[in-house]
């Protein structure tokens, strides 16, 4: 009897050590595998960041010390007056100004039209839906230097080339990707809210007002902040349609207005650096704080077909 007791502690002891080995091995394999993942994403994190603190370190030094060699990664001497040197620019402000015209204004318009396009195509059945869907994804294929030219001539008939209108009139007609997230985002949200809604007498109008719109707050936050950093960098459209100095927005100036004194051709890459170090700050920070918003509208945008 004796010897059976014995034999059972030795084998319960036996099954607790295995137990235990076990666990620490899962522990182990789990935690190394997250050591390797963040050691990656470290990694990669360094080298995409690596432009910025390039773009930092040249912003800070003088013309001479950009083409000096080798380059140095942390200025000797940092010129933190480059970035004065910019805002006493009379030219920046107007800039500024220029970009937030268009941004609200491609904002405002992107927000309206895309949302009122999607809600029948996710929210109604009608013949011809899926087909009318599908064509408006397949514009999405068409690239944009092949509707240039054609769009040019008829803002040109038109009248409004060296103005804004070429660039905020279109978004108030749907870009595409715009009308997808919405579109999907829509078709999430139950349909017994639309019949409830009808049943209390709203029309579809106040069904897409009242009901829908509050709840799709992600994916307007979604769409609004992918076209303010779009139209915020946007360099090819003001390229093709501005010639006004006074109308230029903030990529086109910050290309042409920071020249060597007394050079017509010789650009100050410093100031220049300094002006991209700017520029590439608000959408980071837009970015950060709306990053939520962003990963829930995409995350939902994506559910249903």
């Amino acid at each position: 009897m004796a010897q059976l007791q014995s034999k059972s502690k030795e084998e319960v002891e036996y099954k607790t050590i295995r137990g235990n080995a076990r666990f620490s091995y899962r522990v182990i394999k789990k935690n190394g595998k997250t050591f390797i993942q963040y050691t990656i994403l470290i990694i990669v994190a360094i080298f995409m960041s690596f432009p910025i603190v390039w773009i930092l370190s040249n912003s800070l030094k003088t013309l001479n010390g950009i083409s000096q060699y080798p380059p140095q990664l942390i200025p000797s001497d940092p010129q933190f007056g480059n970035y004065i040197e910019i805002l006493k620019n009379s030219n920046t402000l107007i800039y500024l100004r220029n970009t937030l015209i268009l941004i609200v204004g491609n904002t405002v318009g992107t927000l309206i039209s895309s949302s009122i396009v999607a809600y029948p195509l996710a929210r109604m059945n009608f013949k011809g839906v899926n087909l009318i869907f599908s064509i408006i994804l397949a514009t999405m294929m068409v690239p944009t230097v092949t509707t240039i030219i054609p769009q040019f001539i008829l803002f040109r008939h038109l009248g409004w080339l060296d103005s804004f209108l070429p660039m905020i009139v279109p978004s108030f007609f749907a870009y595409p990707y715009n009308v997808f997230l919405f579109r999907q985002f829509f078709k999430t949200i139950p349909k017994t809210l639309d019949e409830a809604a009808m049943i209390d007498g709203c029309s579809r109008w106040q069904i897409f007002t009242k009901v829908l719109v509050p709840i799709a707050k992600p994916v307007f936050i979604t769409v609004g902040v992918l076209s303010a950093i779009y139209w915020w960098n946007e360099l090819f459209t003001p390229l093709i349609f501005i010639d006004s100095e006074n109308l230029k927005p903030l990529t086109i100036g910050a290309l042409t207005s920071f020249k060597v004194h007394g050079a017509t051709n010789l650009n100050a890459w410093n100031l220049q650096m300094a002006m991209a170090m700017i520029m590439a700050i608000p959408p980071m920070l837009l970015y950060l704080f709306a990053s939520k918003f962003l990963i829930a509208g995409i995350k939902t945008s994506g559910l249903k077909d």
